[in-house]
């Protein structure tokens, strides 16, 4: 929701479903990492 000035506000439950987004990206970031790491430590080494 915009307010006149044209800044958002946020509810409260709307900071938390922020939080757990940024957290459910962080371990699927992490696990992808840990699933290909071969692939990973390939690429540094070129």
């Amino acid at each position: 929701m915009a307010t006149e000035e044209g800044a958002e506000t946020t509810s409260p439950l709307d900071d938390v479903m922020a939080d757990i987004r940024r957290e459910l990206v962080r371990r699927v970031a992490a696990d992808d990492r840990d699933s290909n790491r071969d692939v990973y430590d390939a690429l540094e080494d070129e």
